[in-house]
């Protein structure tokens, strides 16, 4: 394989043969081909693009260039990925509600980035807390739990994170062969044989239109079962923050009152949507989702998981083991209706409190975060508050200025709906 023909090959809009994509970039994990050929293969293969069948070779190699668990002998083995939002607690609440419902929820979760969250964030703000563990453990945990949620281990699909940082460097990132593919590596080295995809859609979501949401969805679906794994995914709304929490321990706080039944209406149906599209990729029965919910099993299951990973359980009865920073709210300057909250905004306003990171390792703050009193639909008189911010000084003024920009006010409201579509 010629790394300078295959670079050409793209370049002039041709297919890969499956064997030189695979020696170009084996090479590259191996260090053989340098950085400077891949970045220009992929600055090609942005222009020109893949189609579906590289773009499923492309994923398998990335999934096979490190460990690949294989979780086969576990009952109902399922995953689940979300393509980022704010106040995206879901899998804190989808995952209890599996386990509890007869299946195996071993979930490998990164950190959070720039204006969204991200699982093992939330998680760590629970005292003792660890999401570091070895392979074995996973599947320890995986098999005596049936819930686990790891950090991304280095040794899955380690091509992916390799071309990843290349990507971010060299201005291709936004390609959706190269998204798909690389959100789809880590799912299939992870193991699972059902896979549910929350895709989210808006102002808070890195597909701003249902377009580009439906595309996205229906490249990773047709990876998935290309794989040979049973793939659906959901297309949800990021228009707004879902839920009312945002922030890390704020957002295990709402996690755990959703489990009690007491959490916000827009959680709970995002979390009993994906459940239940779950439980059918598995051929169970659906209700079984709203069943461990109601019966108190999804949160006894939180508790177990909890503390079967060095976690504080009495968090799940007493919130205040989940310490937030000090209180402070915006207020109303005019009566009207919230007609919108603007998801991003509310997410940078969380980062300028210190609560996400503006780059990879950066420390967070577990306890700042955001409160919305108002959400859309909801009517607020002046002087009273829209959302309360937990902060420690740091960022306040910015996070503010965020907020106020975050919510508009009028009269008439139409509502959107929350889940768009199912692909």
């Amino acid at each position: 394989m010629n790394p300078v023909l295959f670079i050409r090959e793209k370049r002039e809009g041709l297919k890969h043969r499956r064997e030189d994509l695979e020696a170009f970039l084996l090479g590259y994990l191996r260090e053989e081909v340098p950085d400077y050929q891949v970045a220009a293969w992929l600055m090609a293969a942005f222009l020109r693009g893949l189609d579906a069948e590289e773009t499923l070779w492309l994923t398998e190699v990335m999934a096979h260039s490190g460990r690949v668990l294989d979780l086969s002998d576990l009952p109902h083995p399922v995953d689940k990925h979300s393509s980022g939002g704010v106040g995206d607690k879901v899998s804190l609440v989808v995952g209890p509600i599996l386990a509890a419902s007869g299946c195996t929820f071993a979930k490998m979760s990164g950190r959070g980035l720039a204006h969204t969250g991200g699982t093992i964030d939330k998680l760590e703000s629970v005292p003792g807390w660890r999401g570091e563990m070895t392979e074995a453990e996973f599947l320890d945990r995986a098999r005596r739990i049936g819930l686990v949620i790891a950090a991304q281990s280095p040794d899955l699909a380690p091509l992916d994170g390799k071309l990843y940082a290349l990507r971010d460097v060299t201005a291709t990132v936004e390609s959706l062969p190269l998204i798909a593919s690389s959100i789809m590596s880590k799912k299939l080295a992870a193991g699972a044989r059902s896979i549910v995809l929350d895709v989210k859609v808006g102002q808070g979501a890195f597909m701003k239109t249902l377009e580009e949401a439906r595309l996205l969805a229906q490249t990773m679906v047709g990876i998935g079962q290309g794989a040979g794994r049973r793939v659906r995914a959901v297309l949800t709304s990021m228009e707004a923050p879902l839920g009312r929490a945002v922030g890390n321990a704020i957002e295990v706080r709402e996690a755990i009152a959703a489990l009690k039944g007491e959490g916000p209406q827009d959680l709970l149906e995002v979390a009993l949507a994906l459940a239940e599209e779950a439980l059918r990729l598995e051929e169970l029965p659906p209700e079984r989702a709203r069943q461990a919910l109601e019966s108190g099993a999804a949160l006894e299951k939180f508790r177990t998981f909890l503390e079967a990973q060095g976690g504080d359980g009495r968090v799940v009865e007493d919130p205040s083991r989940l310490p937030l920073a000090e209180e402070y709210p915006l207020l109303a300057q005019e009566e009207g209706v919230v007609q919108a909250v603007d998801a991003y905004r509310v997410g940078l306003a969380v980062l300028a409190l210190g609560g996400g990171r503006r780059k990879k390792g950066e420390a967070i703050d577990h306890g700042v975060g955001v409160y919305l009193l108002r959400k859309p639909g909801e009517r607020v008189a002046p002087g009273e508050p829209l959302a309360l911010l937990y902060h420690r000084g740091r960022g306040l003024a910015e996070a503010l200025a965020h907020l106020q920009a975050a919510f508009r006010l009028g009269e008439a409201f139409r509502p959107v709906p929350l889940v768009l579509e199912v692909v």
